[in-house]
């Protein structure tokens, strides 16, 4: 008389609800066995998917047949041992060498007999099918989801999921700390540790309530799913949940975690201007190094003899406020022009009109070149990778833009809310000018100009556009010390993309 092993198996990611549990399954073979008058020797449980080989249950039972403690294996139904290729041969196998003597299910009929195997063959391949067919379906839902622009997975923070109306919808705790998050450390004030340490004193923690470690806040500053986008297998999707913060935002965030991200030596000191100016001379970088206790810059000298000499920290700072005053306002002036653009009514209409036009134009263009990439793709005139990575690069620049052109919309008279920003800003320029914080120096230096270089110890930058018409008014009204209207000699470009 055959000795048998029982085997029960439930795969924890089962979607038959038909199938039975393992208690259910236990006593339906007990009840079995017995009706049966089967020597049941030993029973085997495990939750375990049986779409890959590799169960080690399965496995040890099926090593202990071999050495012949067992001949028969009970199970619920074939599908319960095998539902791969591998698995199904092996038990197969041990039936051809007379290992596995018989096999009894509940629910299929088997003996070892050409006919029987042959069944069992077949009862192991539509095991197999479902599986492989299961899996294929699932891949098409997903595909599909991400299609319609949703998102095939758990919310990232500042979301959640709508379980109802199967969208990502914004967390009323978390939505405006993750935008903070984002404003925080494109100021360049932050490392990511002095970030997670800002961020958790205002709030932002995980759903269990533990703090966020420095790994979740760079990845947070990674996912473009935040500006309105999501990566699926590699390729970029255009969401159709709310973005948290521009295109514009995440960029600025990406180069500022790039900068940071060059590796320092271990104790070495951190310059706050370093990386900021060019030599007027030869136009290598000009690096930093403390000598008695002062911190002095100075040109690398990497191309060619420089005779450029050092210039000191503080001095270098007090240069840097007064390239600042140039394009500062004092408060009462900033009030004054405030009031000024309060009182103007002027229609924009048309040109506004226009603005928003030539964005629909970029929109439209770039739909156009995605359909064009699709069917150069569906052709084969492309390989799959340039596909990808072309599809990236115009769908980022598609986001982008519909992001510009909604702040357009939304804003209305946008030189005048430009105007204002820069009347703001230069107000803001005159207290960064007279404090003490090197660092807001750095940062408004970059934020007024451009190519900022050093030569004979003294500083000199190019204003931005807008920055440089304010610059050229301020000297104006100084130097006649008279009161001026605000005039459109220092309006702000409205075709300008600069701040």
């Amino acid at each position: 008389m055959s000795k048998f092993f029982l085997y029960a198996r439930k795969s924890t990611d089962e979607p038959d609800r038909q199938i039975l549990s393992i208690e259910a399954q236990i006593t339906e073979l007990r009840e079995f066995g017995e009706r049966e008058h089967l020597e049941v020797v030993q029973e085997f449980v495990e939750s375990q998917t049986a779409k890959e080989p590799g169960r080690p249950i399965f496995n040890q039972m099926l090593s202990l047949i071999e050495k012949g403690f067992a001949q028969g294996i009970l199970a619920w139904h074939p599908d319960r041992l095998a539902r791969n290729s591998v698995d199904g041969g092996r038990i197969i196998y041990l039936i051809d060498t007379t290992k596995i003597r018989e096999l009894k299910f509940p629910t299929f009929w088997f003996d070892a007999t050409p006919q029987g195997k042959f069944m069992l063959n077949i009862a192991f391949g539509q095991s197999k099918y479902y599986i492989d067919n299961l899996s294929e379906n699932v891949k098409r839902g997903l595909r599909q989801k991400v299609r319609r622009g949703e998102y095939p997975g758990v919310a990232p923070t500042g979301y959640l999921n709508d379980k109802v109306n199967h969208k990502m919808v914004k967390d009323p705790e978390r939505y405006r700390l993750v935008q903070k998050l984002f404003e925080l450390y494109a100021t360049k004030n932050y490392s990511l540790k002095d970030l997670r340490n800002e961020i958790t004193e205002i709030g932002l923690v995980s759903r269990n309530g533990l703090r966020l470690t420095v790994s979740n806040i760079q990845m947070i500053l990674r996912n473009p799913f935040y500006y309105g986008a999501f990566k699926f297998n590699g390729e970029l999707y255009e969401g159709k949940h709310e973005p948290a913060i521009t295109k514009k935002l995440f960029d600025k965030v990406r180069e500022v975690m790039s900068e940071k991200s060059r590796p320092k030596k271990r104790g070495e000191k951190t310059y706050i201007f370093r990386g900021l100016l060019k030599c007027g001379e030869c136009g290598c970088s000009i690096t930093a190094e403390t000598q008695k206790g002062h911190s002095y810059y100075r040109c690398t000298k990497k191309k060619d003899v420089c005779s450029q000499p050092y210039i000191r920290e503080e001095i270098l700072a007090s240069q840097i406020s007064d390239i600042l005053q140039k394009v500062s306002l004092p408060e009462d002036w900033a009030d004054n022009m405030l009031a000024q653009l309060e009182m103007d009514e002027a229609s924009t209409a048309q040109s506004d009109a226009l603005f928003a036009q030539n964005l629909k134009n970029e929109v439209k263009a770039c739909e156009e070149k995605l359909d064009t990439l699709l069917d150069a793709h569906l052709e084969k005139t492309i390989t799959g990778e340039e596909y990808t990575a072309k599809k990236n690069k115009i769908l980022a620049r598609k986001i982008g833009i519909e992001q510009k052109l909604k702040d357009f919309e939304r804003k209305g008279n946008r030189w005048l809310e430009r105007t204002k920003n820069l009347i703001l800003a230069a107000h803001q320029a005159n207290s960064v000018a007279l404090g003490d914080n090197f660092s807001e120096k750095k940062n408004y230096l970059e934020k007024v100009g451009s190519n900022p270089q050093l030569a004979e110890r003294a500083v000199s930058v190019s204003f931005k556009n807008d920055w440089q018409i304010l610059a050229e008014f301020n000297a104006e009204r100084r130097s006649r010390e008279a009161t001026f209207p605000i005039h459109t000699m220092w309006l702000p470009d409205l075709d300008s993309n600069q701040d």
